[in-house]
């Protein structure tokens, strides 16, 4: 066996994406701008919005165009819109990492910091543990900061079937988007 053979190669590259994704976010990497296109694509601009709203890399000029579109749209009909796009954005990332990625979240389920880790979870909070993942999750989902982190914990939740996540992230991602084009509306 190689020695220096990666034991999770597909978490730490998806960590690596994390990290990658929240340098760019936070340094406020200029993307091509967006605001002339989705305009010119009314709802079918604020679809794409919130397609690009649900990644980390596009986040930041997607919140940007929300915010330029609210003044242009119905802020609940472009929220609900928006919302979807965000869904078909966290379906993808969802079914990749609850299928691709099993094998190796069964695998480090064992390991003894993630062991150690569940039970000073479950000291702290009590027999509210349960719910603190899946908290941050939807917190996570909701903002603009990168979704793919928050549809992680999601789909590494055992009992969470695509129809729940759906629902959920649906509901979070157009409260988030509405919230966007509130403060468009008023800016």
């Amino acid at each position: 066996m190689n020695k220096h053979k990666i034991k999770y190669p597909k978490l730490l590259l998806l960590l690596l994406t994390f990290v990658i994704s929240i340098i760019l976010f936070y340094e406020g990497k200029t993307y091509p701008p967006f605001n002339g296109f989705l305009t010119s694509l009314g709802y079918i601009g604020v679809f794409l919005g919130g397609i690009f709203y649900a990644y980390g890399f596009t986040a930041a000029p997607a919140t940007a165009a929300l915010l330029v579109l609210a003044k242009e749209q119905n802020i609940l009909l472009a929220g609900l819109i928006g919302g979807f796009g965000a869904l078909v954005s966290d379906i993808i990332i969802f079914l990749f990492i609850k299928y691709s990625f099993a094998d190796e979240i069964k695998r480090l389920e064992k390991e003894k910091v993630v062991k150690f880790l569940e039970k000073e979870e479950e000291k702290f909070f009590g027999h509210h543990h349960k719910y603190v993942l899946a908290s941050l999750a939807g917190f996570l989902i909701a903002s603009p900061l990168p979704s793919e982190i928050g549809v992680t914990l999601m789909a590494a939740l055992k009992n969470m079937s695509i129809k729940k996540f759906m629902i959920i992230a649906y509901s979070l991602h157009t409260v988030g988007i509405i919230l966007i084009l509130l403060i468009g509306n008023f800016i």
